[in-house]
């Protein structure tokens, strides 16, 4: 009959046909299933099973939280033309029921990360990852190793067990095609911090050992790269290509420079006019100008001039003439020297 870790047939008329008064005993069915539902409604009759002396209904269960699920009433009577009685009635799932997965052991359920502190995971004695240590491994390192030591692990990691944790590492996000190393200007291979491992992992695989990098203390491919790399170089240049020459109009250069005094203008001096002096009018002489005779010259050319005879001369008036003359030309020299220097301490022209 169905139990709880048997769901119940897609097609349960599909075996062979039970005893007609137990295929009948519906209704004795339906109300056993409501008693053990605690009085809750119970869905429609979907069919009936048959089984050795026995027959099992099935009823569409109501139950929330169930959906799909099925309630199972098996009956059976002791021959023909007795009571038909209850066996049993369950709650079993149906072809569309939400089960869990199928059941597996512990040590087959944990996963990476699952072990905590404290937690022990034992290793099953035919793991195909260990070999016994006193087999020779095709691993020189660790045969080196050995040697040097004088003792040996109970167990090494097989090839098999090598080949596995390659796997491993090259799918995690320490392996060449994750999003960082995609990205990244450098590969570990040629970063200062790359620790390579010892063994025949030594050409693939290393430990990061920058404590700004994200893969600090893991295990990392040689292609896998980050931002951390140790020969980075910030690229200042723009992203955009430009000319090389480049007209920058958003600032102003503006040069200090001393501004020339300039020269001071030559100051002008105003212009005397010659003060002239009303002067009585003389007589010019013959070939002497006004103002320049001289006294001995005039008696000279008096002498001269002086006819025979009986005429007096007039030399006195004459002298007396020339004498006033030359008097009032330096009076006006005087005068005209102090006008000039009130006036611009320049000298004026003589006359």
């Amino acid at each position: 009959m169905p139990t709880s870790n048997c769901p119940v047939s897609d097609d349960p008329t599909s075996t062979a046909a039970p005893d007609p008064e137990l295929a009948a005993a519906v209704e004795v069915a339906r109300a056993a299933a409501v008693r053990e539902a605690g009085g809750e409604p119970i869905g429609t009759h979907v069919g009936v099973i048959a089984e050795d002396g026995a027959a099992t209904h099935l009823f569409e269960a109501t139950v929330p939280g169930y959906r799909g699920w099925r309630w199972a009433v098996t009956v059976a009577n002791a021959g023909q033309d007795t009571e038909v009685t209850v066996s049993e009635v369950v709650l079993l799932p149906g072809p569309d029921a939400l089960t869990a997965p199928d059941w597996l052991p512990w040590q087959y359920r944990v996963q990476a990360g699952d072990l905590g502190v404290g937690d022990l995971l034992p290793t099953d004695p035919g793991d195909v990852r260990l070999v016994p240590g006193y087999l020779a491994s095709d691993d020189e390192a660790i045969e080196d190793g050995a040697a040097e030591l004088g003792l040996g692990r109970v167990r090494v990691m097989s090839r098999i067990g090598r080949y596995e944790a390659v796997d491993r590492w090259l799918a995690s996000d320490f392996g060449p095609e994750s999003d960082m190393a995609r990205s990244a200007p450098g590969h570990c291979g040629t970063c200062g911090f790359y620790l390579p491992v010892a063994g025949s992992l030594r050409a693939a695989f290393g430990v990061c050992g920058n404590e700004f990098a994200p893969a600090d203390g893991h295990i990392v491919h040689v292609e896998y790269g980050c931002g951390a790399h140790s020969e980075v170089e910030l690229d200042s240049s723009s992203p955009i290509p430009v000319s090389e020459l480049v007209y920058d109009d958003t600032t102003l250069d503006v040069e200090l420079t001393e501004r020339p005094e300039p020269a001071p203008a030559a100051e002008e001096v105003p212009t005397v006019p010659a003060v002239e002096e009303s002067q009585p009018e003389e007589p010019a002489l013959p070939g002497v100008e006004a103002g320049t005779v001289e006294a001995g010259t005039v008696e000279a050319e008096t002498a001269e001039a002086e006819p025979e005879g009986d005429v007096e001369p007039e030399a006195p008036a004459d002298t007396a003439h020339v004498e006033e003359t030359e008097l009032n030309e330096t009076e006006l020299n005087e005068t005209g020297a102090d006008e000039t220097e009130s006036a611009g301490g320049q000298p004026a022209a003589e006359f």
